[in-house]
């Protein structure tokens, strides 16, 4: 909680206060109005002004002046009545109350999102007169040859000219598989050099290179996004001045007609008291505080069903959504590598898998990571001597005095025995023991549980396209899609090509219909601003995707998008029937306040009766639980 909010609570709380207090004091006539206006002004003072300076730029009609002359008409009425005022700060304080949550849910979950961005690369190496120095990045000109480090970032697009290295790709494709990089081959910025020095001649300036167009995606895809106004300063642009004019109007032309016409007495005061009571039924508050209120109880009930919604707009927006987009690794997979499967054992499995964890347990490699896991207890490493890591191919290594070699099939080609080809899709390591092949372990991604039943569940709240976008390779991408029923599948991309697709979705969609994007690194962050919705996996995504995104899911189950539609289409549900019933019972009591027929208890029902029924009517967005 900011200082701003911490202030604005502390008003809050003081002006509510104060009533409760003054309902209680035997004070009347000034005295009681001047009571009654200290409240007034802690809550409303901000309005007022904001009211005052809109009249002075000649923009009159906005919410601020419905609020200031709604209220302030109130006061004036009662002052002629030496009636209470408690309604016209009552309605400024929950006003005021729903103005406070929406700046503190917003707050709280929105920050820099290039704070986050860490791929940004702080320096490149160059080699001049014998001597690597550390220049900036947007020095590096085209054709200079830079020195990439282990442990370092590559800072600019080229081509590398010496030395081999595994690179870890997550940052620009989101998968957590390293790749190898060799002489001849082409490397992107924003890559980590995990192993060998790399010597890479540069191809692209600074500014053109892959981590700054992916930084530049970030900063400036949100502002591409449309954002509504909000439904009640679109309808104070013409409720206000249509009442407060007929108010007017009330007041002085039917005493002027009975003058010029009837030749009578003009009977101001009766005509006024119905301009007042005309001004009181007239007053929002049932709007201004159950809209808010539902698109918050709206808000309250996702956050109960693990779903946090950064904003009433994008609620607003998940109503609207026909088509959802999913990155692969990490949103609709485990994005950890998880052995599926051992084949052509010529050993006990488990024995397979021992001597793989063993000749790999030196290494860092996501794929050793998983041999490791997967054996189930502890490994002595002193049973293992003269581990050789072949670049490219895998490792050999001596497991208790005997050679073994863990890797792909040019490894098994180089200590001469013949691989079996493995007919599933996944990362596989062949395994030779003492010069004999003794079968193949399965490496792979498995898919989240709950994926496929998220595609049947979406399908089933009225979604009618999902398609998934991932920069795995075809045939990884195109077996998770068959797996879990996605409409469309296009594999191989860079953040800006998944950019470049959701833009053509969204070309694309009927009117009024929205694209959500599901994603959970840092690489998806472009995508996800640009995207009408951007949804995050909340508790594995990473720091950039989750604040670059408009909903976030707490616990990445990616059933909970539909819940999250239901949620959304249930709250502007209500919020639909709170405007009709708001403005069906003002209107009817708006011609009878006019005819002279409504009183001020009629009008008091119109506008706090209403506003109770409305918030009650709205609380119920927060009941989720049989969605």
């Amino acid at each position: 909680m900011n200082k701003k909010q911490k202030t604005m609570l502390g008003r809050i709380l003081v002006s509510a206060a104060l009533m409760v207090g003054l309902a209680f004091a035997p004070l009347t006539g000034w005295p009681r109005f001047a009571a009654y206006l200290v409240p007034y002004l802690i809550i409303g003072h901000d309005i007022l002004r904001k009211a005052a300076k809109g009249i002075k730029n000649r923009q009159v009609f906005d919410e601020s002046f419905l609020m200031a002359v709604a209220t302030l008409g109130a006061i004036a009425l009662a002052l002629t009545e030496d009636g209470d005022y408690t309604e016209a700060i009552a309605v400024m304080l929950f006003y005021q109350v729903g103005e406070w949550f929406q700046s503190y849910a917003v707050g709280r979950s929105r920050r820099n999102i290039s704070q986050l961005m860490d791929i940004r690369p702080d320096y490149a190496n160059v080699e001049r007169d014998g001597q690597v120095v550390q220049v900036d990045p947007d020095e590096v000109t085209v054709g200079t040859v830079i020195l990439v480090q282990p442990g370092e970032k590559v800072p600019l697009d080229g081509v590398v000219v010496e030395g081999s290295s595994t690179l870890n790709t997550s940052a620009l494709t989101g998968e957590s598989l390293p790749r190898q990089a060799a002489a001849g081959e082409e490397v992107l910025s924003g890559c980590v050099n995990l192993t060998g020095l790399l010597k890479i001649r540069t191809t692209k300036e600074f500014g053109a290179s892959t981590v700054s167009q992916i930084l530049d995606l970030v900063e400036n895809a949100s502002s591409r996004k449309s954002r509504s106004e909000a439904f009640i300063t679109k309808f104070a642009r013409v409720y206000t001045p249509a009442v407060c004019g007929a108010a007017l109007m009330l007041a002085v032309l039917p005493p002027l007609i009975r003058l010029g016409a009837l030749g009578l007495a003009p009977a101001w005061g009766d005509w006024l008291y119905r301009a007042l009571t005309f001004l009181v039924i007239s007053c929002p508050c049932a709007l201004v505080i159950s809209i808010p209120l539902s698109f918050f109880a709206g808000i309250g009930g996702a956050s109960k069903a693990g779903v946090l919604v950064k904003g009433s707009n994008y609620l607003e927006a998940l109503a609207q959504t026909s088509c959802v987009v999913f990155d692969k690794t990490g949103t609709l997979t485990q994005g950890v590598f998880q052995v599926v499967g051992i084949h052509h054992a010529a050993l006990p499995e488990e024995k397979v898998l021992e001597y793989a964890a063993l000749a790999e347990s030196a290494s860092s490699h996501p794929i050793s990571k998983s041999l490791r896991q997967a054996c189930g207890k502890d490994l002595d490493r002193c049973r293992v001597t003269d581990i050789q890591e072949i670049s490219g191919c895998g490792v050999m290594a001596q497991v208790d005095g005997i050679p073994v070699a863990a890797g792909n099939e040019k490894l098994m080609a180089q200590v001469g025995v013949q691989a079996e080809p493995c007919r599933q899709v996944g990362t596989v390591v062949h395994l030779a023991v003492d010069g004999a092949y003794v079968g193949h372990i399965l490496v792979a991604d498995v898919l989240k549980p709950t994926a496929k039943q998220a595609m049947a569940d979406l399908r089933r709240a009225g979604v009618e396209q999902t398609v998934m976008l991932t920069g795995d390779r075809e045939e990884a991408a195109r077996q998770v899609a068959r797996e879990v029923g996605v409409d469309q599948v296009h594999s191989q991309l860079l953040p800006g090509e998944k950019v470049t697709w959701v833009e053509r979705l969204l070309a694309g969609l009927p009117p009024r219909k929205k694209l959500a994007f599901v994603g959970d690194g840092i690489n998806d962050a472009p995508v996800l601003a640009r995207a009408d919705i951007g949804i995050a996996m909340g508790a594995m995504g990473s720091d950039a995707a989750i604040e670059a995104a408009d909903v976030v899911l707490m616990d990445d189950d990616p059933r909970k998008i539909a819940k999250a539609i239901r949620i959304s289409r249930k709250c502007l549900g209500i919020v639909s029937q709170n405007i009709v019933f708001a403005l069906g019972v003002k209107g009817v009591c708006l011609v009878l306040g006019a005819l002279g027929i409504a009183n001020m208890w009629l009008a008091i029902f119109a506008d706090v009766g209403v506003m109770i029924l409305a918030v009650l009517n709205a609380i119920r967005a927060l009941f989720v639980q049989k969605l």
